[in-house]
């Protein structure tokens, strides 16, 4: 477990944050894909399966970079939050197609759309939680800085408040905002980031055997 442990800095390298990278954009389309494109059922429970395991490594790999320029407790704390968000969406979204498969054609009850709906939340507060400390992991960070971190704890508190305040209703549905697309275009941004310091990893952590196992 030595991804969240206090060495964990020691064993970042940039073959991780590259793989946080892939899975980062994974993420970021695989739900779009989901919603939009109305896969049938065998890739949509693909990507429903995968989706929240891409979201912990993604956010593993960004917690590594974090961490190159100094260990903090934040990131720390971001990327076990948003492992649990993973683990909590790809539930929510499994439940959903179960649903949606078993019930073709017939009207979904208030207890059974209450099982997601309650799923849906948990996630959301997670991810936020998630996102709020990451942001508070960039504030001073070299490749991310006060624009990546206010951006991002603004949106996060907006997205708990909201999703609590409206609770069971997700917010869209009570009149009111969903944040969740602008979660989203944060997480894209963070993910581009990633990608474009690379360079800038690999500078920090000079590759070779004892620096690329995974």
């Amino acid at each position: 477990m030595t991804a969240f442990g206090p060495n964990s800095r020691a064993v970042a390298s940039p073959r991780t944050i590259r793989l946080g990278v892939v899975c980062g954009l994974f993420t970021c389309c695989a739900y779009p894909l989901l919603i939009f494109a109305h896969p049938r059922k065998l890739p949509a429970t693909i990507l429903a399966a995968f989706i929240g395991p891409a979201l912990g490594v993604a956010c593993l790999g960004l917690r590594q970079l974090l961490d190159l320029d100094a260990r903090r407790a934040s990131s720390a704390l971001g990327a076990f939050l948003n492992f649990a968000a993973g683990v909590l969406f790809s539930a929510m979204l499994l439940v959903q197609l179960a649903v949606d498969v078993t019930g073709a054609g017939q009207e979904i009850s208030h207890q059974v759309a209450a099982i997601w709906l309650g799923l849906d939340v948990a996630w959301d507060t997670y991810i936020g939680l998630g996102t709020l400390c990451f942001s508070l992991a960039m504030r001073r960070h070299p490749r991310f800085g006060p624009g990546f971190s206010y951006t991002g704890l603004a949106i996060a508190t907006a997205l708990l408040a909201l999703n609590l305040y409206t609770f069971p209703i997700p917010p869209g549905a009570a009149g009111l905002m969903d944040v969740g697309p602008l979660v989203g275009l944060w997480y894209i941004a963070v993910t581009l980031q990633m990608w474009r310091s690379l360079s800038w990893a690999g500078e920090r952590v000079p590759s070779g055997p004892e620096h690329e196992h995974t």
